[in-house]
């Protein structure tokens, strides 16, 4: 990979903002990115690669560190989030159970072994990809708490779910390396906590700001990228990583003036590389060999619009409903593997990237739908402020 590559990665990132721009529109910032990825990757001109191992780890890093910003929005220290967090759970086993029909139902309809996967996948959410999308169009309220409780559960059970589904034998190892990472960002919790309470952390940022030094950037990319490290030891996501270590963070309170260098290097950088190289790594081409594929992706990204849009009935706004079917990395991962292992049918990897496509646009137009009506609703009110406003329900 060429600086002139980075350059051209960085540039054709800015559809994103360009279509973000016109505000009526009410258009995620990820959107542009992620159809810039497909322009120039292998779905069409090809000027990228994303099996490049440069681009593949400046976008994995861009991965941990979106997810670990993600879960420092998420308001840990707030007495509402528990709530949402068990109305969030409630809807991610309804979704389940509706995921679970609908893919024995699509596998006995096309003579497929792999109903298992259809159903981890038409159940998952992805929380890289819902989460900034609600951000980049400033959706607030309790409905937008209980839905990051339910995306954030969803991703993670996918995550653990999938091996199971795709890869029983390794399974056992991926739980465990799972259990790892959530212990170790436990205790960063109970450590972070104890150095807030003592004075340390204040006295530290003092000096940082003083001198220079960016002290508490540097010292949480560094655990960041620890904890990182050991989920790629133990074969789990890093998105579990970045998220849980977000978490603790929350829980203990994020300082104003490391959000602000994180949303930098985040939104400014490595956040579009990462979206850039999702778009790029998918190849719709091999669908044209497939009509059948066509139709099973078609129905993987339909079913798992509906089994989510269900928890309407569960008291989610439906357009919050809607925008939790949004899927990705899940996908991604399972055509991956699944290719290396030859447990696909020809062209059937292909059809877990369109249907992830097919959510993507569902949570799109949702979200947009949603903004629409918070706009026409007004601003909320002063007592709605901080949390308690719900213009989209």
């Amino acid at each position: 990979m060429s600086f002139v590559e980075l350059s051209l990665i960085c540039v054709v990132a800015l559809l994103g903002p360009a279509l973000a721009a016109k505000r009526s529109w009410h258009l995620p910032l990820v959107l542009g990115e992620l159809l810039a990825g497909v322009i120039v990757g292998k779905s069409l001109l090809g000027w990228v690669n994303a099996g490049n191992e440069t681009f593949t780890f400046l976008a994995d890093i861009g991965f941990a560190l979106m997810m670990f910003v993600a879960g420092t929005h998420v308001p840990m220290r707030d007495r509402t989030i528990r709530d949402a967090v068990g109305k969030g759970a409630l809807r991610v086993v309804i979704t389940a159970v509706l995921a679970a029909a609908l893919g024995i139902g699509v596998a006995i309809l096309l003579g497929s072994a792999n109903a298992p996967l259809y159903v981890v996948l038409m159940a998952s959410s992805s929380a890289a990809l819902v989460l900034p999308i609600v951000d980049s169009l400033k959706l607030s309220g309790p409905s937008v708490l209980e839905l990051t409780a339910q995306v954030a559960l969803a991703d993670v059970a996918a995550i653990v779910a999938l091996p199971l589904a795709i890869d029983p034998a390794n399974a056992g190892p991926k739980a465990l390396g799972a259990l790892a990472v959530a212990v170790c960002a436990i205790v960063l919790w109970w450590g972070l906590r104890r150095f807030e309470n003592d004075g340390s952390r204040q006295r530290l940022h003092d000096m940082s700001e003083a001198r220079k030094f960016a002290l508490e950037l540097r010292i949480q990319l560094s655990i960041l990228f620890a904890l990182a490290g050991l989920a790629v030891f133990t074969h789990v996501s890093i998105m579990l990583a970045g998220f849980a270590f977000g978490l603790a963070v929350s829980a203990v309170g994020e300082p104003r003036r490391l959000a602000r260098q994180l949303f930098a290097l985040n939104d400014g950088f490595l956040g579009p590389v990462f979206f850039v190289w999702l778009g790029a790594s998918i190849d719709l081409r091999q669908l044209g060999g497939h009509p059948q594929m066509i139709l099973l992706g078609l129905l993987l990204g339909v079913g798992a619009v509906v089994a989510h849009a269900a928890n309407r009935l569960a008291g989610l706004p439906l357009p919050f409903a809607i925008a939790s079917a949004a899927q990705l990395g899940v996908p991604v991962a399972a055509a991956t593997i699944g290719h290396s292992l030859g447990v696909l049918a020809p062209g059937e990897d292909a059809a877990l990237l369109l249907g992830a496509l097919v959510t993507i646009g569902g949570t799109t137009a949702a979200a947009s739908w949603a903004a629409k009506r918070a706009a026409a609703s007004g601003p909320p009110t002063a007592s709605a402020r901080g949390g308690q406003a719900q213009p989209a329900g």
